[in-house]
C-alpha cells in the first residue's frame, strides 16, 4: 500500500508544481528556476507523504495525501520570490 501511497504522492507533486509554474499569476512572484520547482514538488509531496505514513500508519491514504499535499504547497511557496519591487538590503 505504500507505494500507491508514494505514487500518488509524487504525481501530486507534480501536479502542484506544474500548476504553480503555469497559473501563478506574475503578481505573486516568480520562481527561481522551472527545473527547481519541477523537483521540488515532488520531493517535497513524497517527504510528506513517508513522514505521514509514518505517523499516521497505514490504512490512511487519503490523510497521507493530503499531508502530501500540504507539505509540497508549503515548500513550493518558499521558492517564489518577490515580484516587482524595491529589493532592501539588511545594511539599508
Amino acid at each position: 500500500m505504500i507505494l500507491w501511497e508514494a505514487l500518488g504522492s509524487v504525481l501530486i507533486g507534480l501536479a502542484v508544481s506544474y500548476g504553480a509554474l503555469r497559473w501563478l499569476p506574475e503578481r505573486y512572484g516568480q520562481f527561481r528556476s522551472r527545473t527547481l520547482t519541477l523537483a521540488t514538488g515532488p520531493v517535497a509531496a513524497l517527504f510528506g507523504a513517508l513522514l505521514a505514513h509514518s505517523v499516521l500508519g497505514p490504512g490512511q491514504t487519503p490523510a497521507t495525501l493530503a499531508v502530501s499535499l500540504g507539505v509540497a504547497v508549503a515548500l513550493l511557496s518558499l521558492l517564489l520570490r518577490q515580484g516587482d519591487g524595491a529589493r532592501r538590503s539588511a545594511t539599508a
